[in-house]
């Protein structure tokens, strides 16, 4: 069965991981650690974060002390942040299914499927780190 929003596995262990490393604030967190508790592949992980640190969103460290931690605050960092880091820049003005031209003269979801597009943006431009730091401890 398929949920009606769906994301990347990518997004999902980069979403989750940020939590983690806002939780261990000011600590450094290693992959391996993330990996142990995300249940996830350590070399998926791995490119995942690596991607983060390119952009900036995470430090790294080398060594017995290494590891990642978040380069700003958990209340800086929202969703979105994170999602255009890992699938890519959102752009609203396209066409949802990736179609550079509708078959019809106007489109059959009108401005529905826009709608939704920009509440997900929105939610996702809103929600930050800081938001789940406290959950479920």
């Amino acid at each position: 069965m398929n949920g009606l929003l769906n994301v990347s596995e990518g997004f999902f262990l980069a979403l989750h991981g940020m939590v983690i490393l806002a939780k261990a604030a000011p600590r450094k967190v290693r992959v391996k650690a993330l990996a142990e508790e995300l249940k996830a592949s350590e070399a998926h992980l791995a490119k995942v974060f690596q991607r983060l640190h390119k952009s900036g969103l995470v430090d790294s460290g080398r060594g017995p002390t290494g590891g990642y931690n978040l380069s700003g605050q958990p209340e800086e960092i929202s969703f979105l942040d994170i999602y255009e880091v890992i699938e890519s820049k959102v752009n609203l003005e396209i066409c949802p299914f990736g179609k550079s031209e509708c078959m019809y003269d106007v489109c059959i979801l009108d401005k529905a499927i826009f709608e939704l597009s920009q509440n997900i943006y929105n939610t996702f431009s809103n929600l930050r780190l800081s938001d789940y730091v406290n959950q479920g401890d």
